[in-house]
């Protein structure tokens, strides 16, 4: 009886451990996509870009040189959206 006790004890000890490190890895593996953001589709370029910290930057750079309310670009229109567009392309090319 005692043996299979400390069977027991061994295999809950072996369970507890399997169980923190898989809560560790999930939480680890969550942040792995913290800050790369969300593909956007440039109908105007026919290209995507990533929008994620580096687009922000010069998302942030073209709203204060045109003067305008911070706004997520998801919710400029149309027009708005092709303005930042034209600018976004043509600041690539000054690089």
């Amino acid at each position: 009886m005692l043996f299979l006790e400390v069977g027991f004890e061994l295999r809950m000890k072996q369970f507890g451990f399997l169980v923190l490190v898989a809560t560790l890895l999930t939480g680890c593996s969550s942040q792995v996509g913290v800050g790369v953001g969300y593909r956007v589709y440039d109908p105007y370029y026919t290209d995507y870009h990533v929008w994620g910290p580096d687009e922000v930057v010069f998302y942030n750079r073209w709203e204060g040189e045109h003067h305008r309310e911070h706004r997520d670009f998801r919710r400029l229109d149309r027009g708005e959206q092709r303005q930042y567009w034209q600018w976004r392309h043509s600041e690539a090319g000054r690089r």
